[in-house]
């Protein structure tokens, strides 16, 4: 499968063995690396590009404004990936370390066990969404424009709350066994298929906002319930046998695995509601400057996502690999895939940060419909800061996958709330309010991955990880003793 031609895992198997040259990487880690890296770095461009170019096609059609109206919609519906992509986190940590144990039968319990419980988390939020979305838009803004594209783009969006969730879970089941291809085709052509819906629903019949909405609930339920196919049948399409096979008349609640889960995914869904609820006063400050920064701020966010997709990748490949070393017991063979995918993941945001500072006006010429918008030259110089910031994502989000191996995951969101709520917003709010303006923003988007980098990595050396991780083996023997 790693043969199949494409030119992310050529560049990333590039990076890979230049870092082995220079003897920064070990060889078989190279490989292993990168064979789980590249496929979520595939469906990480895919989702993002499909996010960024939903934005393109809004802006398009409607114009900044309506811009700006989806952008206040975005921390809503990030709720549903800080809910599912935490107890994913849970998922990963415990299905690696059982498949590294060979403990198959708990892996099914505990994915029986997650899917219960993040359908319990997302579907009260999926009904507010529904039923108050012009009062939650409202929070935000006082534009009657925005607020009208906003409340209709998140009344609809929000019915795919609990299969964003339930395909995040799926995902890292198979990347916990060690099959990152699968989610690669299965999320790529769920990225695809929802491009293709909303340029005929936005372009074609002309539904706006609203056809936006339709397109990405449509393309969630489809990748949820090609996974659960997946899981139930044990293999892929062409004959391919997976290594487990969930059967869905099993338990689905156990006390013991679901007390685990939430100890280690609600540090992680506290971690991803960080930058969501910062999202809220972040937004709200940036309405002081005026809705063309708002737009602006929106198009930078969504080149950001494409910029950190690498962190997709080597995240859940520290999460993968360090775990299931954990779950053998080597917690020395850990600690060396931790401190190389940290260098292997800085290595190709440097890369990709490089490419994208080349070619920043066109990339963000592409998201508005006249070349003189006022959120242009705003957006170029947000974006050139953020290629800097970015390269920092490499450090946080590699020794992040590794302590969320660990089910150290407290600790990572501590770093993530003090980078956000202590520097990021209070210097936006300088910015906004004081004469350092525009400077301000920019100093945020540096802060938002400096801190997280410092403390994430502090964390790893100290090695207190190890200690954690022998409360969630299976097995607590260390292989080093």
């Amino acid at each position: 499968m790693s043969r199949v031609p494409n030119p992310i895992r050529l560049v990333v198997l590039c990076v890979g063995r230049v870092l082995v040259r220079v003897e920064l990487v070990s060889s078989e880690r190279a490989r292993r690396i990168t064979e789980l890296a590249w496929p979520r770095i595939v469906t990480g461009v895919a989702r993002m590009s499909k996010s960024a170019v939903d934005v393109a096609m809004v802006g398009v059609a409607l114009g900044s404004t309506a811009i700006a109206g989806v952008g206040l919609a975005g921390p809503y519906w990030g709720l549903a990936f800080a809910a599912g992509g935490g107890l994913a986190a849970g998922t990963i940590a415990l299905v690696s370390q059982r498949f590294g144990a060979e403990e198959l039968d708990e892996l099914g319990q505990a994915v029986r066990t997650s899917v219960v419980i993040v359908v319990g988390l997302t579907v009260p939020i999926s009904i507010v969404f529904f039923l108050f979305p012009t009062e939650l838009i409202s929070v935000l803004s006082d534009d009657a424009a925005v607020i009208d594209f906003g409340a209709s783009y998140l009344r609809y969006v929000g019915l795919g709350v609990p299969f964003a969730g339930l395909n995040l879970i799926g995902s890292r089941v198979f990347i916990g066994i060690d099959d990152a291809w699968t989610p690669m085709i299965v999320r790529s052509g769920g990225a695809i298929s929802n491009l293709l819906l909303n340029a005929v629903l936005i372009l074609g019949l002309q539904l706006g906002v609203v056809g936006a909405a339709i397109g990405t609930v449509a393309s969630n339920v489809l990748v949820t319930g090609t996974f659960a196919l997946l899981l139930l049948a044990g293999r892929v399409p062409g004959g391919r046998e997976l290594p487990i096979q969930i059967d869905p008349l099993g338990p689905y609640l156990n006390a013991d695995l679901g007390e685990q889960l939430l100890e280690i995914g609600v540090p992680v869904i506290g971690r991803n509601l960080v930058w969501t609820v910062a999202e809220f006063p972040m937004l709200a400050i940036l309405t002081l400057f005026g809705s063309e920064v708002v737009a602006a701020f929106v198009i930078a966010r969504r080149i950001w996502g494409l910029m950190n997709t690498p962190g997709w990748g080597f995240g859940l490949a520290a999460s993968s690999l360090v775990g299931q070393t954990l779950g053998r017991g080597d917690e020395t063979a850990a600690e060396a895939y931790g401190r190389e995918i940290v260098r292997f993941a800085v290595a190709v945001y440097l890369l990709s940060a490089a490419l994208v500072f080349l070619f920043t006006e066109p990339i963000v010429m592409s998201f508005v419909s006249r070349p003189d918008d006022p959120s242009v030259p705003i957006a170029v110089s947000l974006v050139s800061v953020a290629c800097l910031a970015v390269v920092l994502q490499g450090v946080s989000g590699g020794a992040a996958g590794l302590l969320d191996a660990s089910g150290d995951t407290r600790w990572t969101f501590f770093s993530q709330a003090l980078g956000m709520f202590c520097c990021s917003i209070p210097l936006t709010y300088l910015g906004a309010t004081t004469s350092l303006g525009l400077t301000g923003l920019y100093l945020a988007f540096v802060a938002e991955t400096a801190i997280p980098a410092t403390l994430n990595y502090y964390r790893f050396v100290s090695n207190t990880w190890k200690e954690v991780s022998r409360d969630y083996r299976v097995d607590t023997r260390v292989a080093d003793d």
